[in-house]
């Protein structure tokens, strides 16, 4: 396996295009994965409203225990 620092000196041998190209290719990887992730975050939150672990709220309800939430785990 390849240190960060290691993978950055390859980087800098490729030319411009390629960094450029190769930028591109990591920017929709990770995209991919973001989506994947929220896909998957938004699956598991679902099985948990389906079987009564979360319960239905409206927007504002959602908002004001969100700023609880914040309020109490600012450090």
């Amino acid at each position: 396996m390849n240190t960060f620092e290691e993978v950055l000196n390859l980087v800098t041998e490729l030319s411009v295009d390629q960094q450029e190209l190769l930028i591109s290719i990591l920017q929709r990887r990770i995209a991919d994965m973001r989506r994947k992730e929220l896909a998957s975050s938004s699956q598991e939150a679902l099985a948990e409203f389906r079987t009564g672990n979360l319960k239905p709220q409206t927007a504002i309800e959602a908002i004001a225990e969100l700023r609880t939430y914040l309020n109490n785990n600012e450090t």
